[in-house]
């Protein structure tokens, strides 16, 4: 198989690193986490300036027609810069519900204003009782007409507070638990009765608690089934699985770069700490760890082409078990090497750690993930 990119991939990821090489220096990115969104909104339009915002949508929607590897690129270099703004929830998440679930005239009418940066979206999916299962949904939609009203709450949506509408999951039928009788549902964030309360995560990024009381929906805003939608919320969270995997790969490099940095520089029994031979050895531990999770990276970007959902979770759920591990490895080994100064929040390579720990919980941590692939055969088959 040819893993070479293409002149455009090429291109694209010279032109993001660069970008964020003038742009999001440690110092500037201090100074965007102190904005009232806790991200730049001037950052926010060079990206759609780029392309990066409307990347994954079709050319004939008002994107520009990019797949997993595109993907997957933007992610690394997003990831390699410890980046705040909201390109995940909008792009991977947002983006992914509305091109697999909605109908050409409202990704027609849509896709446009997320290219040009001026339509934000979150995935309000998690509750108090759910911690990763996806079918875990006690937010309800009854039907009101030709629409639908949503009751319940939501915790930890990423970006929730600045989004302009929101993907809403919510029990259409069915026990709690049920894997059938799920809805999606695209929501207005300035619809009656929706109320947020914004707080800042432990990486530094935005979310928010949603509160839905008497929400109406219109039935245009139903995304895919509203009978049967967990399928529909499956194949984007693979899709964001994949893309976490290659963030997590940039910000592991950020990390390894500046150890390395600090194995140079710092000097102890007048030499500098990199001589030491057992330094270098953990050293190359942590690229063997990184070049590793590169290749899960690229894994996860193929496999999403995987027709077979079964199969397709299955190679995400090792994926993120991968990636887990060798994160993990990376923030504490790059932490330790630094010593004290690794650990405090006014150093960059702290701000990795934090973030590493985030993507290892999102969707799942690697023991969660784990256990889904053994209970499910294992990757390949025996």
């Amino acid at each position: 198989m040819d893993f070479d990119l293409s002149e455009e991939q090429r291109l694209l990821r010279a032109s993001l690193t660069r970008l964020l090489a003038d742009r999001y220096g440690f110092e500037q990115r201090k100074a965007y986490a102190r904005d009232p969104d806790g991200w730049s909104r001037a950052m926010w339009a060079a990206y759609a300036e780029l392309g990066i915002l409307g990347l994954p949508f079709a050319e004939a929607e008002g994107g520009f027609g990019g797949g997993a590897v595109e993907t997957m690129l933007v992610a690394e270099a997003l990831g390699e810069a410890l980046t705040l703004e909201p390109w995940f929830a909008t792009v991977v998440l947002g983006g992914g519900f509305l091109r697999h679930g909605a109908s050409a005239d409202r990704r027609a009418s849509l896709v446009p204003s997320i290219a040009d940066g001026t339509l934000l979206l979150a995935f309000a999916q998690t509750e108090a009782q759910s911690r990763w299962d996806l079918h875990d949904v006690a937010t309800t939609a009854k039907r009101d007409g030709d629409g639908w009203v949503l009751e319940g709450r939501k915790v930890v949506v990423l970006h929730g507070d600045a989004a302009d509408r929101l993907v809403v999951t919510a029990r259409t039928s069915g026990d709690r638990r049920d894997c059938t009788g799920i809805g999606v549902f695209l929501v207005d964030a300035k619809t009656a009765g929706l109320t947020r309360r914004g707080h800042r995560t432990n990486d530094g990024r935005r979310a928010a608690e949603v509160t839905l009381s008497g929400v109406r929906v219109a039935a245009e805003d139903v995304l895919g089934d509203p009978g049967d939608g967990l399928p529909l919320i499956e194949r984007v969270v693979d899709e964001a699985i994949a893309a976490l995997a290659a963030e997590a790969v940039g910000v592991m490099t950020a990390a390894q770069k500046l150890t390395l940095d600090y194995l140079k520089m710092r000097k102890q029994f007048g030499v500098p700490i990199g001589s030491f031979q057992v330094l270098q050895h953990r050293a190359a531990d942590i690229m063997m760890a990184i070049e590793q999770s590169r290749s899960m990276a690229m894994y996860a970007a193929m496999s999403l082409d995987e027709p077979d959902a079964a199969e397709r979770s299955r190679a995400m759920s090792a994926v993120k078990a991968q990636i887990g591990r060798a994160a993990k490895f990376v923030a504490e080994e790059t932490v330790q090497l630094h010593g004290g100064i690794g650990i405090t929040m006014e150093y960059a390579v702290a701000h990795c750690m934090a973030r590493l720990g985030a993507i290892e919980a999102m969707f799942g941590n690697a023991e969660f993930h784990l256990r889904r692939l053994a209970d499910t055969g294992g990757l390949i088959a025996a």
